[in-house]
């Protein structure tokens, strides 16, 4: 099975991470590095740094992620606008590295009318920056798949396969699976069959190599949406079976997969990963209609 765990808080500091995902049984947490709002944040201090990264040792959980700032758009039209958000990026890998967090996800951003294929060469145009600032850093740079809002890049395959095709060191780079936003953008999950067709078409044109981390989240609205809505898991309009096919799928044992349903506190992702582990091996649940 996936490494299964959640987006967690770092409330208090974020050496109090890891502990919360020991709280929920969680082998892989998530977590921002700073406030997701805005712009500048204070440095994380020495001792949350060797908190966090003392917290991380104790083998649960195994790995950890880190989710970039909303605000950052690596494709904005601007040039000023643009620059901002390479050197807030920037400092979400100097944040990442210093807490030995091995992946960030990020969202590519929106191209505001500039067309899509503009807007995927500037995503890369930034990251290409970023990681030219940055040349010794280890920490993998993840392009999460967009629902399709607007006039955001990232939904088709295709399109994630442009931004990769075009960094000069896609070495340091992968994909981030976001289950809802994936069936937002149009691509099926709801039965073994299409689940298969989706990964399928994600290998040819992305590889499956590239794919280092899902995020789990049921769908409040349908297939094709292309809206942003996450819902708890098997109550919205995928179902349980797409669940069932990851913690079933022998190709993706070691994948950190991260609960972001919709929570009060946090506390409740503990059912969830408990309902995760309990499918496997479990009868195929049957699919949302």
């Amino acid at each position: 099975m996936a490494l299964l765990g959640a987006h967690v808080s770092v409330a208090g500091g974020m050496a109090n991470a890891p502990g919360r995902g020991r709280d929920i049984d969680a082998d892989a947490i998530q977590v921002f590095t700073a406030n997701q709002n805005r712009w500048n944040s204070p440095p994380i201090s020495q001792e949350n740094i060797d908190g966090f990264r003392s917290g991380m040792s104790q083998g649960q959980p195994r790995v950890s992620v880190t989710h970039d700032s909303y605000l950052i758009n690596l494709c904005a039209a601007e040039q000023e606008k643009r620059d901002r958000a390479v050197n807030a990026f920037i400092e979400e890998m100097d944040r990442s590295e210093s807490l030995g967090i091995p992946y960030i996800v990020f969202h590519p951003g929106a191209h505001m009318g500039a067309g899509v294929e503009a807007g995927c060469r500037m995503v890369a145009e930034s990251l290409d920056t970023a990681m030219h600032a940055r040349p010794d850093y280890q920490v993998k740079l993840l392009v999460e798949i967009t629902a399709g809002q607007g006039t955001t890049v990232g939904h088709a395959f295709e399109q994630i396969a442009m931004i990769l095709g075009q960094v000069k060191e896609p070495d340091r780079m992968g994909v981030c699976f976001d289950t809802q936003h994936a069936f937002a953008a149009g691509y099926d999950l709801r039965t073994v069959d299409v689940w298969e067709e989706t990964m399928t078409a994600f290998d040819s044109i992305i590889g499956l190599d590239q794919l280092k981390v899902f995020h789990l989240n049921d769908s409040k609205r349908e297939l094709n949406s292309r809206v942003d809505r996450h819902e708890s898991l098997g109550e919205g309009f995928l179902g349980l079976a797409p669940f069932w096919c990851l913690v079933n799928d022998e190709r993706f044992t070691e994948t950190p997969a991260i609960l972001e349903t919709p929570v009060d506190d946090g506390s409740e992702y503990a059912e969830e990963i408990m309902l995760l582990r309990s499918l496997i091996g479990a009868p195929e649940p049957e699919p949302v209609d």
